[in-house]
């Protein structure tokens, strides 16, 4: 263990100097784990993590960085990549795009998976479609035509389009249609539970035999307002009933809903499901290169089934895995939920992990950046807390706002102030608490990153009402 603590000694020094004196333990085992310690040996040296940190920050910038210079030659300085991955062929500009679906606003999920695409066209040049995916009328929530653009810009920075699929329901029809001609789609007539009969037997259903001619008309009827009504009908693609994943087996394509739609009311009747709006989109904007969840490869192969009959070039496609958190609800359905129930005061409620919130406590995109070049394109799932997740976070966002931010004073009473004019300012905190401190406005406005000295980070979000919301230590 001496060899440890030598290490550890070094590290925590390390992460004071380069974060105003204050060492974090998590930045130290993270730094140890390059060094070859297994996480199954974590609890063999926390305690003398705990002690050191506590130790090290006890100290002036001056005593930390004069006893780092004696122990700087026990770190490991590695190489460690600049950016993300190359992309294979990508010289001459790629054609990209981030899809998220109306539902609500914008979590850190969206900025775990969109950032690497935005990142490669800064990097290559091209175009940057947002793409608003609203074809579900159940299931959207108004206020993402207006905030998602809004959100895009401020944690990308780079988007060159924005598509609103609502707003394209001809393009589908038009694709359905081909589809029909192709003999590639047909209209299902089959109630649900008989058709998953068919699925689970690996038995084609009989509409699956009727003629393009007489899918056209089906087709045209589901479009007409005295025609078929919800779920008596289903455009299909025929692909193949024996394909031994379940999910591939003569998917739906559109279906028939007569609920009001928040952008288009009740002008459309047919509307189409993901796998055809989104096959339409990319062959249309011409998309070269797709960095999506890994939930959705079953989706991309379904897609590919389509760019093949329609005789259409498939987009190069990469999956990332999923950040699973074992203590952080992301989901904006369940949000809503918990919304209503009066769990959280609202979508800018400062203990969500929404970008609204993330921004008004001042957290910096180039974090996110920072935080994408580092995970790459892994495709791989990692369960991960929430605490351990935004001390990785706050570590990339601290190196950013520490050079922005204002070095405040402040006091607990306001006697301390020694006569100065000071304010009672309010600090909004993670947990929906507040802390009240004296400190002056004077030099401050609204958006200022501030430094409290011993207490942290926070970002002035309304100078008027003497508030700041706490960003981190």
């Amino acid at each position: 263990m001496a060899n440890w603590k030598d290490k550890i000694k070094a590290y925590a020094l390390k992460n004071a100097v380069e974060h105003e004196g204050k060492a974090q333990e998590g930045s130290v085992i993270s730094a140890l784990f390059h060094e070859g310690l297994k996480k199954e040996d974590v609890k063999d040296v926390i305690k003398d993590v705990k002690s050191e940190v506590s130790r090290v920050n006890k100290l002036s910038i001056d005593e930390q960085k004069k006893e780092f210079e004696k122990k700087e030659d026990e770190i490991s300085h590695r190489p460690e990549r600049e950016g993300l991955p190359e992309l294979p062929n990508a010289e001459k500009g790629v054609i990209m795009r981030f899809a998220p679906a109306a539902s609500g606003l914008m979590h850190i999920g969206h900025a775990i998976t969109g950032m690497p695409t935005s990142l490669y066209v800064k990097k290559y040049g091209g175009k940057f479609y947002l793409r608003i995916e609203d074809t579900n009328p159940e299931n959207i929530d108004p206020r993402a035509y207006e905030e998602m653009p809004k959100e895009a810009e401020w944690i990308f920075g780079n988007v060159t389009d924005i598509v609103i699929q609502s707003d394209r329901l001809p393009i589908y029809y038009k694709y359905a249609e081909e589809l029909i001609k192709k003999s590639a789609a047909y209209v299902c007539t089959c109630v649900p539970e008989k058709f998953k009969e068919f699925v689970a037997a690996k038995k084609e259903c009989p509409c699956r035999k009727l003629s393009k001619e007489e899918n056209m008309k089906r087709w045209e009827k589901m479009l007409d307002k005295k025609g078929y009504k919800e779920e008596e009908a289903v455009l299909r693609f025929k692909s193949d009933m024996t394909h031994p994943n379940p999910a591939m087996r003569d998917f739906p394509l559109a279906r028939i809903s007569l609920g009001k739609h928040p952008r288009q009311g009740t002008k459309y009747r047919v509307w189409p499901l993901m796998n055809l709006s989104v096959c339409a989109d990319d062959i249309e904007t011409g998309m070269t290169y797709i960095i999506r969840a890994k939930e959705h490869e079953d989706n991309a192969r379904r897609q590919e089934m389509i760019f093949k009959v329609l005789g259409k070039p498939f987009p190069w496609t990469v999956f990332l895995g999923r950040y699973k958190f074992t203590d952080l609800a992301i989901s904006k359905t369940k949000t809503k939920k918990l919304i209503k129930e009066g769990k959280f005061s609202g979508w800018d409620d400062i203990r969500l992990p929404f970008l609204n919130v993330l921004k008004r406590r001042g957290y910096q995109p180039g974090a996110f950046a920072k935080f994408a070049e580092q995970r790459g394109l892994s495709g791989v799932d990692k369960v991960i807390s929430q605490k351990d997740f935004f001390q990785i976070l706050d570590n990339f966002n601290r190196d950013i706002i520490k050079d922005i931010s204002k070095k405040m004073d402040f006091s607990l009473e306001k006697e301390k102030g020694k006569g100065k004019a000071l304010d009672k300012v309010t600090i909004l905190m993670p947990d929906n608490t507040k802390k009240e401190i004296f400190t002056s406005l004077a030099k401050l406005k609204e958006g200022d990153m501030v430094y409290f000295t011993n207490l942290g980070y926070a970002r002035l979000d309304d100078k008027k009402k003497k508030v700041f919301w706490f960003c981190h230590n």
